[in-house]
């Protein structure tokens, strides 16, 4: 019996060096790491990717790509993770919308989160806001309803990075508030809808703070509304939608990174480690911060209970509105 229990550790042990040296193989044979991003250059998720990006690779001594696959809200990027090798070569940075929220309003998104993905880390959460553009007379999300009703038949169009997001939620959600016909017009990401709203092509856009945040700033666009349970620190004198009456969006969305699974634990451990350390440099939070997101590390299994109790909060809020999976 001591023989047998002997020979098939001997062979598990060979075999699990086996799988380390060929994921070290392909690691060596790529000399890079992919960190796959959903959307276009130029948008806050791109930003925060080629920030994190730029550090990783030295805490893990191997250059870090950031792979621009965008499309369908994430969905094709999304798609290629899990058809990545699980080598360690490969990683997606996502927000909630592709992880957790495209599975409950598509019914074939080529991809299921729980089965063929597997959490790395977390590393911040955000809000998403309203902002309104520069042609727009509006400061506040009151100026903004008032200056809605008085175009014509109190009709308005307010983009969104996605099609079936909770941002386009949001907009029926503000319609439905404020009476007045609030339509959504989703764009593939939210570099172009920050666009038109520069170009004064759509009067308002709902996305998170790390899209809206730099030309706030500059005064080229006004954030007058941020969902979440307090105002945040980047926009003090801003209101949340639950001030305004609009309560039930104080679950706030999260910022991770995910590997196709099959990925050795090892693997996931050490990159896990490397953004614990990466989030944790000053100049790296501060970079975020000014972005808009509240920073802070969630390890695999934390990563993994949140991702979960935000996709059931939003299967609620989505059945009850009636939308029904396309």
């Amino acid at each position: 019996m001591s023989q047998t229990v002997s020979t098939y550790s001997l062979l598990r042990r060979t075999l699990l060096a086996s799988a380390f040296m060929l994921a070290g193989l392909a690691q060596a044979q790529t000399g890079t790491i992919k960190l796959l991003v959903g959307f276009p250059p130029g948008g806050g998720t791109d930003a925060i990717a080629r920030t994190l990006a730029e550090k990783l690779k030295d805490q893990l001594g191997t250059p870090v790509i950031v792979e621009n696959k965008a499309g369908a809200g994430g969905q094709i990027a999304a798609q290629a993770l899990k058809a990545a090798a699980p080598d360690g070569t490969t990683f997606f940075l996502s927000h909630d919308h592709t992880i957790s929220i495209l599975p409950l309003v598509v019914k074939n998104p080529g991809f299921d989160s729980a089965r063929d993905f597997v959490a790395v880390a977390g590393f911040a959460t955000f809000v998403n806001a309203l902002a309104v553009s520069g042609g727009t007379p509006a400061k506040t999300m009151g100026d903004y309803v008032a200056w809605v009703k008085a175009q014509g038949a109190g009709k308005g169009t307010i983009g969104v990075p996605a099609p079936a997001s909770v941002p386009e939620f949001l907009v029926k959600i503000i319609g439905q508030k404020y009476a007045i016909d609030m339509q959504a017009a989703p764009y593939r990401g939210s570099a172009p809808m920050m666009g038109d709203m520069l170009g004064n092509q759509i009067s308002a856009g709902v996305a998170s703070i790390p899209d809206f945040i730099e030309n706030h700033k500059a005064g080229k666009v006004r954030i007058v509304a941020v969902l979440g349970g307090v105002r945040q620190a980047s926009l003090p004198d801003v209101p949340t939608f639950a001030e305004l009456g609009m309560a039930g969006f104080e679950d706030v969305p999260y910022y991770g990174i995910f590997a196709p699974t099959g990925t050795p634990k090892a693997t996931i451990d050490r990159f896990s480690e490397a953004v614990a350390k990466v989030i944790a440099q000053p100049d790296v939070r501060e970079r975020l911060t000014a972005m808009g997101l509240t920073v802070g590390y969630m390890t695999p299994q934390q990563l993994t209970t949140r991702e979960q109790a935000y996709a059931q909060t939003w299967a609620r809020i989505i059945k009850a509105s009636g939308f029904q999976a396309q």
